[in-house]
């Protein structure tokens, strides 16, 4: 007879092993995907065992075997993390608000989708007559902008301010502070302006709002 209890240790474990397969492919270093060989080594188990997380991700369109043979992640987290997002939101909406109305700046939440920043929040200060329009859903490369230094600068635990000089549009500048000890969150906060900032005004209060935003998250 088989036991339950060894039952649920296996489940337990497959269930590990392929988050794991979803971790390690979400790394934005194996952006370009994995073979089977390359993940196996990394989660140190048998080939076998990747090839039989695979289907079953596969199945569900979580991942996907591209032409060269590489497993990359499918679009089938876009319609998990779409779930996520709402929720992100309703949380760092008051905050992102009561920034704009203190800076008069339009304030926005990016995360890291992979290698690049995605905006999937932007709140515009209702008492300014000329304010940068800045559009949910606005995508660059990480290294590029305020917002992605910011995030890849807090993955070292760096929680410094960063700004940026019309890297992403001519004319409009970006400081940004990353969102730090929001377990799970790659993410940073900023203000975007059609003038320099006066870093010493408002990168503290930036800084305020995204540790705001990590203890919101954690609570």
């Amino acid at each position: 007879m088989v036991n339950e209890n060894d039952l649920g240790g296996e489940t337990s474990q497959t269930m590990d092993r392929g988050l794991a397969v979803i971790a390690l492919l979400a790394d934005p270093a194996h952006a370009g995907g994995l073979t089977v060989t390359e993940m196996a080594q990394k989660l140190s188990v048998g080939r076998p065992v990747i090839y039989r997380l695979v289907a079953s991700l596969a199945r569900r369109d979580i991942v996907i075997r591209r032409i060269d043979g590489r497993i990359s992640l499918g679009v089938g987290l876009i319609h998990l993390a779409n779930a996520v997002w709402p929720g992100l939101r309703d949380v760092a909406s008051p905050i992102l608000r009561e920034l704009a109305e203190n800076t008069g700046l339009t304030a926005h939440l990016t995360v890291a989708d992979r290698s690049e920043a995605l905006a999937i929040a932007v709140v515009e200060p209702r008492w300014t007559g000329l304010h940068v329009s800045y559009r949910e859903g606005t995508r660059h490369p990480l290294e590029v902008g305020a917002a992605g230094r910011a995030i890849l600068g807090g993955r070292d635990g760096n929680d410094s301010w960063v700004t940026s000089d019309g890297e992403l549009q001519p004319g409009a500048h970006g400081l940004a502070a990353p969102v730090i000890g929001a377990h799970g969150l790659d993410a940073s906060i900023g203000l975007v302006a059609m003038a320099p900032f006066d870093g010493d005004r408002v990168g503290a209060a930036v800084q305020s709002a995204a540790s705001d935003l990590a203890i919101a998250l954690n609570h």
